[in-house]
């Protein structure tokens, strides 16, 4: 999955909704999961992304949307 300037999205990313930072927690696409989000308990949802938010918790993205802007890489 790539963000809205192409870049590819990967776990670990530090993104921005709505002044709002958030961590990309995994990729479900390329079955990458982080420590906290394993592939067990979330792989049921099939394809997309996960990210953690401050404000908003954790969204799932089937496809990601314009206004969620990479910050800076992470590490996983």
């Amino acid at each position: 999955m790539n963000y809205s300037d192409g870049q590819e999205l990967k776990i670990g990313d530090i993104v921005e909704l709505k002044n709002s930072r958030g961590v990309v927690v995994c990729s479900i696409d390329d079955e990458q999961y982080s420590k906290d989000y394993s592939k067990i308990d979330w792989s049921y949802l099939n394809r997309g992304v996960l990210i953690e938010f401050e404000k908003y918790g954790v969204i799932h993205y089937e496809n990601i949307e314009e206004d969620v802007l990479l910050i800076k890489r992470g590490k996983t």
